[in-house]
């Protein structure tokens, strides 16, 4: 069994059962960018115990019911849920922590150089992260649907997916190394002693903003565009593009 669990990827790990995303966000493993790895492959690659996480795994119960499950989801759905709980989310939150930050490094910087630094990739993740989500809502997710309509009516296509799907997952390598510079800053988004409350407010807002990032990204790297991409290759058919 463990054997088992040592050869999946993390993606598949989490996609069988959300709430190993919580254990992999404990042990900084990402399931997300770079959940193509085998679960024991990512564990040698940061010195972790593999055992002892593979233990904590096995704990788990599995997906509550009424769990959504997105690998089974028409994609114009999943794409969506995507829009409708990942990218509303982010939006507001990027709008919140920017102001946070502003606030605290013009207050506290002085003090705490790093927050100065701090500020500065999170900027950039903002400015990113709206151009890339405004992307994807006009242009690779209306093409995406396209794509699937034309496949459950029978009708030929020849909507390519696989270059917008590049750029896309590049920007999501890029967006999740910005974060993980903040969180190297910040000391794992703890704040220090004399933080007022301002402080300690923006950096949990940091670090749920990094968790729910994971999550949307892991959504579409690893179910969303890989699906998609299979359905543009010439006589391909999926299972979650049959109306039911």
């Amino acid at each position: 069994m463990k054997n088992e669990l040592f050869a999946k990827t993390l993606a598949q790990i989490v996609d069988e059962n959300h709430k190993a995303a919580a254990i992999f966000e404990k042990y900084n493993l990402d399931f997300c960018c770079k959940g193509k790895r085998s679960f024991e492959s990512a564990c040698i690659e940061k010195d972790l115990p593999a055992e002892t996480i593979a233990e904590e795994l096995s704990l788990l119960n599995g997906n509550q019911p009424g769990a959504a499950d997105f690998s089974n989801l028409p994609l114009v759905a999943l794409a969506n849920y995507i829009v409708s709980v990942h990218h509303d989310y982010t939006k507001q939150a990027l709008l919140q922590i920017f102001y946070y930050l502003q606030k605290v490094s013009s207050k506290h910087g002085d003090r705490h150089m790093e927050l100065y630094k701090i500020f500065e990739k999170f900027s950039e993740v903002k400015d990113e992260m709206e151009m890339h989500m405004q992307k994807e809502e006009q242009v690779l997710f209306p093409r995406i649907q396209e794509l699937e309509n034309a496949i459950q009516n029978g009708r030929p296509s020849a909507i390519s997916v696989q270059i917008p799907i590049t750029v896309m997952e590049d920007e999501h390598e890029h967006a999740g190394n910005l974060l993980k510079e903040i969180r190297d800053l910040s000391n794992s988004y703890n704040p220090p002693a004399d933080a007022c409350t301002t402080y300690r407010l923006s950096f949990a807002a940091l670090k749920a903003f990094e968790e729910d990032l994971h999550q949307h990204i892991h959504l579409e790297n690893n179910i969303l565009f890989p699906t998609a991409i299979k359905l543009s290759e010439p006589g391909q058919d999926c299972q979650c593009c049959v109306i039911k």
